[in-house]
């Protein structure tokens, strides 16, 4: 067992924003940097600027709106579109196998949006559920023949398509850059995605219901079994793993062993969370195309603070959510991400830590 007693293992915590003068008129606000959260209270206090809010995906406290609508982007991880763009920004990525032993992103974007993002992918009926569950707009370009039929007549949620249905293209918020062959070429960026939203009369605005967050005293205190590294393998081509910087208190993300970086800027993708979950997947056509249960419940990991906790996921209206007995789970304030595997093998097979 460990305990972290110690405020140095807690994520450091970065927020920038403006307040107003006396007039009125919004003035510029240097960041500021929360290297020891236990003080945020203290530093907040003595420069009466309190948060205006907090984002309800990741749980840090703004000085902006956090009122604006997600969007849920389909990502490409064929080995032919790595290193994806843009995924440094999001606030949830969903790992989850598309078909065969390659998985696929969603990659859910609330607090900022990033210049850049992609390769966009084809959508599956289970990515699409989980984006209804956050009341985001849902971005792919192609789909499968269940996600098609959702997306089409069920209505069940807004939706940008660089392909509507089969045989048809609308790429008007998509380009396809020279430097990738199809189908790994294809990207939007956040200009075009507000455009998107826009002509199709989607509200770019939404109320979320946030996640559970840990309180800074909640993460002085957290204990249980270490894990400093952990790796989840879907096969030889496609094994996360995360190893744990206690200076940040983050998970750094690499792929196959090799430090996985964004595309543009080079930012290495860190997350203060990872949720590993097992569910029921089922082969359902010959492409390989699967069926994945995620309306009941399961066992999972959740992993933060170089600590691990078994837990029982639970789908609560569309989402995702890590119990510990009996109560929903605190994240800790900052990205998560989550990883979705087959009940066979499970998580005793397909997840090692400190390997």
């Amino acid at each position: 067992m460990k305990l972290l007693c110690t405020v140095a293992a807690i994520a450091t915590i970065f927020v920038t924003g403006c307040s107003k003068s006396t007039s009125g008129t919004p003035v510029d606000q240097p960041a500021i940097e929360y290297v020891d959260p236990q003080l945020r209270g203290e530093i907040l206090k003595k420069s009466n600027i309190p948060f205006s809010g907090y984002y309800p995906l990741t749980g840090i406290g703004t000085y902006n709106e956090v009122n604006q609508r997600a969007f849920a982007v389909m990502v490409n991880n064929h080995p032919k579109a790595r290193p994806q763009s843009g995924l440094h920004k999001a606030d949830i990525v969903y790992e989850i196998l598309a078909e065969g032993a390659v998985t696929r992103f969603l990659a859910v974007f609330q607090s900022e949006l990033p210049e850049v993002v992609g390769p966009v992918r084809s959508a599956r009926d289970y990515y699409i559920y989980l984006s209804k569950g956050l009341g985001a707009i849902y971005v792919n370009y192609g789909g499968s023949p269940e996600a098609f039929d959702l997306l089409q007549y069920r209505e069940i949620t807004d939706y940008i398509g660089g392909i509507v249905r089969k045989g048809y293209a609308d790429d008007q918020f998509f380009y396809r850059a020279n430097f990738r062959s199809a189908p790994h070429n294809v990207y939007t960026t956040a200009e075009k995605l507000i455009e998107g939203a826009e002509k199709r009369n989607f509200s770019l605005t939404k109320e979320i219901k946030p996640f559970s967050f840990l309180s800074v005293e909640e993460m002085k205190t957290v204990s249980g079994e270490e894990a400093s590294e952990v790796a989840v393998t879907y096969s030889n081509s496609y094994k996360t793993s995360f190893i744990y910087d206690e200076n940040s208190a983050k998970y750094q993300r690499f792929v196959n062993g090799k430090e996985y970086n964004d595309r543009e800027t080079k930012t290495p993708i860190t997350v203060d969370n990872i949720l590993i979950i097992e569910a029921p997947h089922r082969v359902v056509d010959s492409a390989g195309r699967r069926d994945i249960d995620l309306d009941g419940s399961g066992k999972g990991y959740l992993i933060q603070l170089g600590i691990r906790h078994e837990v029982e996921w639970k789908n609560v209206n569309g989402r995702i959510i890590p119990y510990m007995d009996g109560k929903e789970a605190g994240l800790v304030p900052g990205k998560t991400w989550v990883n979705v595997i087959p009940t066979s093998p499970g998580l005793e097979k397909m997840v090692s830590f400190d390997f």
